[in-house]
């Protein structure tokens, strides 16, 4: 059995199918109950908890760890799920982290997930370890704009960075967890293209087939709507980089090729198959 938590989600969905279309046993792992394809044990628990995951991470033989908000909730121990799953005999880890503990290994929520990471290494179980940069799905914060206005309203219009699909992601993860020679392996997961907000929209307008106007904000407009949403330490954070990018951040990764033997999806892509959020 292969427990996924963040079942729900962008990359916790696509992984959770992918697992059941190859007859694996999964557990998909939400903290509100949820559809899952048909054959998929659901269980709702809160990763903030890790002692209320052993009845989940009994006799599983392995892990999909996605923390996101968990990772930073008060009181919470990450750190413990991994000893947790340890303990109920899970023998391989596959920790969902971000490219950002290499690019830019200083702020608070990187710390804290290098901290995991070597925690991971250190457990004595099998690990992967996979880092990706922006993802597609961040488009999805102008879905509303977009069906009731056709505009995109974003920073930094002709600053682009290599987002990566997450179904691609999750294809990675899926491999990672079913196949031995990723053992140990850390993986860099970008798109195959850096890709500007003004050309997201392009796609998005190619993907509706009617026209979609961009609108560009400045970066005080910018943080006062993200900060509707996260903590404004994050809006910034997350302007730094969408502002100005790293080398390393702006590098074509060929890490996903390297894994599926095929090339990671392109926006394009992304926006066809997601073309409903924005009707």
């Amino acid at each position: 059995m292969i427990v996924v938590t963040g079942a729900t989600g962008n990359i916790g969905r696509p992984l959770t199918r992918a697992l059941a279309e190859t007859g694996h046993q999964a557990t998909a792992v939400s903290r509100h109950t949820a559809q899952v394809p048909d054959g998929v044990r659901h269980v709702v628990a809160d990763l903030a908890e890790p002692a209320g995951l052993k009845p989940v991470l009994a006799g599983a033989k392995a892990l999909f760890l996605l923390l996101s908000g968990d990772l930073h909730a008060i009181g919470a121990s990450p750190a413990d799920i991994i000893g947790e799953a340890a303990a109920g005999g899970v023998r391989r880890v596959v920790l969902l982290s971000t490219l950002g503990v290499a690019t830019r290994p200083f702020g608070r929520t990187r710390i804290a997930m290098r901290a995991l990471e070597d925690t991971l290494r250190e457990s004595g179980l099998e690990w992967a370890v996979l880092r990706p940069g922006g993802f597609a799905s961040n488009a999805l914060w102008w879905a509303e704009s977009v069906r009731t206005r056709r505009v995109v309203a974003a920073p930094f219009g002709d600053i682009g960075v290599p987002v990566i699909d997450p179904a691609d992601i999750a294809a990675v993860a899926a491999a990672c967890l079913l196949e031995d020679r990723h053992t140990g392996g850390v993986y860099e997961l970008t798109g195959p293209e850096v890709i500007t907000p003004r050309r997201q929209t392009e796609a998005i307008a190619t993907a509706l087939g009617s026209p979609v106007r961009f609108h560009e904000l400045t970066r005080d407009e910018a943080k006062a709507a993200m900060t509707q949403s996260m903590p404004a330490e994050l809006a910034d954070d997350t302007l730094d980089i969408l502002g100005s990018p790293s080398p390393a951040e702006l590098r074509v990764s060929p890490d996903v090729q390297q894994v599926l033997g095929r090339a990671p999806r392109p926006f394009a892509d992304w926006a066809a198959r997601n073309v409903d959020a924005f009707r």
